[in-house]
């Protein structure tokens, strides 16, 4: 009963708030990266605050590491789930059975299998080893699981590294890693090649270490200091590998064994500007598995080559072999060079002594023999399964002879062959089914424009000798060009104020938008003097009209095509089909659309047409009563764009009603009233609210919207205020009408 009361209480203890945990958690823990994300992922931290234990993002920034954190360098030394990362949302447990797991969807990614072992907490010490505890008490206790036994590429300083230890790199750009153990005495770098690594590294043949007349077997390595420090069996040191001048104690080094195969130096304790000292493992350049592609020569002054055979034939991209079925003549030996080393050799013993031609043959009828090397002075024949980069031996006494296994000739010309004949096979096919396509979308098409020319068939019109004898007048479409520019009105863009307007395109590929108005009687009349006025305007902010048509009851305008549509879909991120009449083209100029279209409606058809179809908000007061509407007009509307763009809030809000924010120009004044210009100010623009010139548009606007119209400046008032050549003063106080909506 006392067990399970104290379990109990284990359980509470770790699922109670969201803070960060210190040091210690407890069974019945469980979590997610999405609870964490104000703590940068990490949920538990060791005593003196150097470590966290949480959630790293991988370079994709989708998915997550469970791993520790060197906090001051950002820099994760061990991760659970190096090959297996997991989302947001996946869970990591400490269970009550103190089992520690991590798991995706239904699977188990990682766990430290102390199922049944009694744990009672897990610590983040301030060595950076994260430790399960068992036993009776949480201080004191035997340790049952630790990090420090499982290491990923990173050794921290204490970490004793022993016998049954793998620390291990990612893969290389050729899917290559490198590992570094202890076997038989001998502490080890290989390139892990399969099914058998190689090794190109060994600390009992590293002569830069302390004391190299001793000799002995390793038994653990550990980093002390500026030095890595090798013991035999009774802890007796050995060696020591000295990688820095830098003796400082408060100094935090550790190893990295990176993608490269090479293990790097780096004091942590100079946070994210700590980099990896000139003393590296192994030394060279060409001393790793493959600092060049397999296959190519690397030299010490750092630079690769292919030798010229497989260059030549195989630009060094060699297939691999099928299978060890093939006859002796279906392969061959290609000669790659009698002066090239490679890195393996110096740690394997020969497959047999012999001469040259023997070597060859032994090659050949090994089916497993990839690459050989041979000795002339000393007969020594090597057989590798795996290769790497090759070395130039440069000025060394000796240097190899070595030939790559390929397939003959012969064997290599009947694949090709097959595949030759297999891609003729795929062309005719395809080129078939190609033409096929194309006389299938020939007739789609022709078809198409059949019906289409029918459904646009040209109507008559009484007003066809008037337009004709209209001087100034822009280009004249016929109804049936425009339908079938538009492919007969179906490629809608937008619902304007006056009627619908479609994408149109011209045989010469032109765009154009097509706008076609809704038809009043008196229009037929007033059309004819407007169009002709409209399209004499030429103005750099305005929309050019680039042409008409007049059929019948059909009366239609057409303008340049604004690519980029309605400034309020960037500025409200809206992307419905109702456009406002401010429109933005390829470089995002701004120009105005339906200029003039309003003298074709008395006041009241203006008023209704224009609020019901989507610039209410933008009419100054003065449209609701008898007073003159003026240029001061403009301006009301003008301020409306300004704060709307300054803000990135629409002037009125249906959807909020019941919010003051409702009505936002009301919001602004009395924000601004209050000096709380950052809740006027678009969140998502990267501005300083300190900056007079965004204090002046703000005021600017306000003093645009004013209800009063003879408060307003004028336009050319409004253009020095925002360029900065007049003064602005603070707006007076006015709480803008909300004007009526019709929905």
């Amino acid at each position: 009963m006392m067990k399970f009361l104290l379990l109990f209480f284990f359980v509470i203890k770790s699922c109670f708030g969201g803070r960060q945990h210190v040091d210690k958690i407890y069974p019945g823990f469980q979590t997610s990266q999405m609870d964490w994300n104000d703590n940068h992922g990490l949920f538990l931290v060791s005593n003196n605050s150097v470590f966290g234990l949480g959630f790293f993002p991988v370079p994709d920034a989708k998915s997550f590491f469970l791993a520790i954190i060197h906090k001051d360098s950002s820099k994760p030394v061990w991760i659970a789930n190096r090959d297996l990362p997991i989302s947001n949302f996946d869970k990591f447990d400490f269970d009550i059975n103190g089992n520690l797991i991590l798991t995706s969807g239904n699977g188990v990614v990682w766990s430290t299998n102390t199922t049944g072992k009694e744990a009672i907490a897990m610590e983040l010490r301030d060595s950076g080893n994260l430790v399960v505890i068992g036993g009776d008490g949480d201080h004191g206790g035997r340790v049952i699981w630790q990090s420090f036994s499982h290491p990923t590429n990173t050794l921290l300083p204490g970490q004793e590294f022993l016998p049954g230890m793998t620390l291990k790199s990612s893969l290389n750009h050729n899917n290559l890693s490198h590992f570094l153990e202890i076997k038989s005495g001998t502490l080890a770098l290989y390139a892990g090649f399969s099914p058998t690594p190689q090794i190109y590294w060994s600390v009992q043949s590293e002569t830069r270490k302390t004391n190299r007349s001793v000799t002995g077997v390793v038994h653990s390595a550990t980093l002390v200091s500026n030095s890595w420090n090798f013991y035999d069996p009774n802890g007796n040191l050995l060696w020591q590998f000295i990688f820095s001048n830098q003796s400082d104690k408060t100094a935090f080094w550790v190893a990295v064994l990176t993608s490269d195969g090479i293990i790097s130096f780096k004091n942590l304790q100079k946070g994210k500007t700590s980099t990896f000292e000139a003393t590296k493992i192994p030394e060279g350049w060409c001393s790793v598995p493959q600092p060049c592609d397999p296959y190519y020569v690397c030299h010490v002054d750092n630079w690769c080559e292919c030798p010229s055979l497989l260059s030549s034939r195989f630009n060094c991209k060699l297939q691999n072999l099928p299978s060890c079925n093939l006859s002796n003549d279906s392969v061959e030996l290609i000669y790659v060079g009698d002066n090239v080393d490679y890195f393996a050799i110096d740690f394997v013993t020969p497959s047999l002594k012999t001469d040259l031609n023997s070597c060859k043959q032994a090659c050949l009828k090994d089916c497993s023999c990839l690459v050989l090397f041979h000795e002339s002075s000393s007969g020594n024949c090597f057989l590798l399964d795996q290769i790497g980069s090759f070395q130039h031996s440069g000025e060394k006494s000796h240097g190899y002879i070595s030939y790559v296994k390929s397939l003959s000739n012969r064997e290599e010309n009947e694949e090709r062959e097959e595949d030759h004949i297999l891609i003729v096979v795929v062309i005719i096919i395809s080129t078939m089914f190609v033409i096929f396509s194309m006389v299938y979308a020939g007739f789609l098409y022709i078809r198409r424009k059949k019906r289409l020319k029918n459904d646009c068939a040209q109507e008559g019109s009484d007003d066809d000798d008037f337009f004709d004898n209209l001087s100034g007048m822009p280009v004249r479409f016929t109804y049936s060009d425009l339908c079938l520019a538009t492919e007969n009105f179906t490629r809608k863009v937008g619902q304007g104020g006056f009627g619908s307007v479609y994408l149109g395109v011209l045989p010469d590929g032109t765009q154009l938008a097509v706008k076609k108005l809704e038809v009043i009687d008196h229009w037929k009349k007033e059309f004819k003097a407007e169009v002709s006025i409209i399209g004499s305007i030429h103005h750099v902010h305005l929309v050019k009209v680039k042409g008409f048509c007049t059929e019948g009851f059909h009366r239609l305008l057409v303008y340049e095509y604004m690519a980029k549509g309605s400034l309020d879909k960037w500025i409200f991120n809206n992307n419905n089909n109702q456009p406002e009449n401010v429109l933005l083209d390829d470089n995002f100029v701004a120009k105005v659309s339906d200029f003039g279209l309003a003298k074709l409606m008395n006041r009241e058809q203006s008023l209704v047409i224009t609020t019901l179809r989507g610039t209410r908000g933008y009419l100054a007061p003065e449209w609701l009563t008898n007073y003159a509407i003026t240029e001061k007009s403009d301006v009301y509307s003008y301020g409306m764009v300004l704060l709307e763009i300054i803000s990135g809030r629409k002037n009125h809000d249906s959807e909020d009603d019941n919010s003051e924010k409702s009505h936002f120009p009301s919001y602004a004044f009395k924000m601004f009233e209050e000096e709380k210009l950052e809740e006027i100010i678009d969140s998502r623009l990267e501005i300083d609210e300190n900056d007079q010139r965004v204090n002046n548009v703000i005021k600017t606007a306000l003093w645009c919207i004013q209800d009063e119209m003879h408060i307003r400046p004028t336009m050319t008032k409004v253009v020095q205020m925002l360029e900065g050549l007049s003064e602005v003063p603070p707006p007076p106080f006015s709480k803008p009408q909300r004007l009526v909506h019709y929905d």
